[in-house]
């Protein structure tokens, strides 16, 4: 006996619904790049206190010592947040509802490295 109450299943609701055949396709580029850019930020973020070699630690400038404060701020707490948005771009359902917060989800996680490298090769004078 079909139930007479039930409303239609409409196509967009459908859609959502369905399993997203390249939903691994976002989180395994963010892998890809972020195995890259990982290791290459934190090395240069790392290398970066040597700026602070021709001016001694207690003679730079404020805007050399705020760069390299936001860093290592940016290796240590957007580190976190990139592995935190790293793993949930891989363990978000699979199906074409969550395919756009994926991508998103992917994308940030390579953000934090990106603003590394972006904040060693511009440092101010020291």
């Amino acid at each position: 006996m079909k139930n007479e109450h039930t409303a239609p299943v409409s196509p967009a609701r459908r859609y959502r619904t369905e399993r997203d055949p390249r939903a691994w396709v976002a989180p395994a580029v963010a892998t890809g790049l972020g195995a890259l850019l990982a290791p290459a930020a934190v090395l240069l973020g790392a290398m970066s206190v040597m700026a602070t070699d021709s001016c001694g630690p207690d003679h730079c400038s404020q805007a050399l010592t705020t760069a390299l404060d936001v860093i290592f701020g940016t290796l240590f707490f957007g580190g976190i947040l990139a592995a935190g948005a790293w793993l949930a771009s891989w363990l978000l359902p699979r199906t074409r509802r969550w395919s756009v917060p994926r991508i998103w989800l992917a994308g940030l996680s390579l953000l934090p490295w990106l603003v590394v490298l972006a904040l060693v090769f511009h440092l101010p004078e020291g």
